[in-house]
């Protein structure tokens, strides 16, 4: 069975390999040990409860019961734009007209803001190639609604998620190439790395202070303004199908898209339900429930059949086992 659950420092070999598999563009998997290190005791701290709950950051690992492979990752920041400001370009529609001579013009520019500050973001979901299939990219992606729907007060109204921009088989990224490598002259990977590692003064020194006109970009950077990298295609579909929008603000660097949805109409926060734990012997389910522990601190989710009755849900051993709940405790279902 596959469980969702919390991040520790022993997962450092773990991430690694998935920061190295999750390839460039993927900012919050660095292949850096070091930061890696230092993000996973952020996430033991933010589970435990040790720091200010703005100052969290949870990072959650998919783990074959089985065999202990850990084959996934996902995350939850509980608030970007504090500490270090959160940049994006807004894609900008500007009208122009001239009545006496009869045109009407729209042009597009590219803004650099700073307008999320304060939001929860949900990021880093990656899966190793071979688990994306059979549903295990639903469960990761929706463990992060359940984490959130355990303890909503604990995020902020409004939840954001970054797709990564499109980038070339062999590696090049036309947005970075044709425009925010004329701003910033280092290596793609420098200056990924560095917006992960440092309070980002860098951009604040280096971006571009006026409005961008996109006609005026070559054709290659045009046409990928707002796009998605073809690994992120699915991520986005599962984004839509739990509310999310795209909302004009794009990647500083990739131009990928940023999309948000108000925390309480995110549709797995809103719809599942608290019940009480009953466990069986076997269960009589046509479908398989999203099923979850009612506590971040004890987080764990997973996909298994559930029969809810009242305020009840019959759950196997092998579900509860996998959760940690005894009889009696209150889980969180999303059929």
């Amino acid at each position: 069975m596959l469980v969702i659950r919390p991040a520790g420092p022993a997962d450092l070999d773990h991430l690694l390999e998935l920061a190295i598999l999750s390839g460039p563009g993927f900012t919050s998997l660095p292949e850096d040990p070091d930061q890696l290190a230092e993000r996973l005791d952020v996430s033991r701290d933010s589970f435990t409860g040790k720091l200010a709950p703005q100052a969290c950051w949870y990072t959650l690992m998919m783990e074959e019961t089985d065999t202990g492979d850990v084959d996934g990752i996902a995350s939850v920041k509980a608030a970007v734009g504090l500490n270090r400001p959160f940049f994006s370009f807004r894609v900008v529609n500007n009208a122009s007209s001239s009545p006496s001579l009869d045109i009407k013009l729209d042009h597009q520019t590219l803004t650099l803001v700073n307008e999320c500050t304060g939001w929860s973001e949900v990021g880093s979901l990656f899966l190793k190639a071979d688990r994306r299939k059979g549903g295990a990219g639903r469960l990761l992606s929706q463990s992060r609604y359940m984490l959130i729907g355990a303890q909503p007060d604990l995020f902020a109204e409004t939840v954001l998620a970054e797709l990564r921009g499109v980038f070339t088989p062999d590696g090049a990224c036309p947005f970075w190439d044709h425009v925010a490598h004329k701003f910033f002259p280092m290596p793609f990977d420098q200056a990924d790395m560095m917006t992960g590692s440092t309070d980002k003064q860098f951009i604040l020194d280096l971006a571009p202070r006026h409005p961008i006109y996109v006609e005026l970009l070559p054709e290659p950077a045009r046409a990928v303004i707002g796009k998605v990298h073809p690994q992120g295609v699915a991520a986005m579909a599962l984004l839509e199908s739990e509310g999310f929008r795209t909302n004009g603000l794009i990647d500083i660097f990739d131009a990928g898209p940023t999309v948000s949805c108000p925390r309480d109409h995110i549709r797995t926060v809103r719809d599942a339900r608290k019940l009480n734990a009953l466990i069986v012997d076997e269960v009589e389910a046509e479908l398989p429930s999203l099923i979850s522990t009612d506590s971040v601190s004890d987080f764990r989710a997973i996909r298994g059949k559930a029969a809810i009755e009242d305020d009840v849900v019959h759950l196997t051993a092998e579900a509860a086992t996998a959760l940690k709940v005894r009889a009696g405790d209150v889980v969180r279902v999303k059929s």
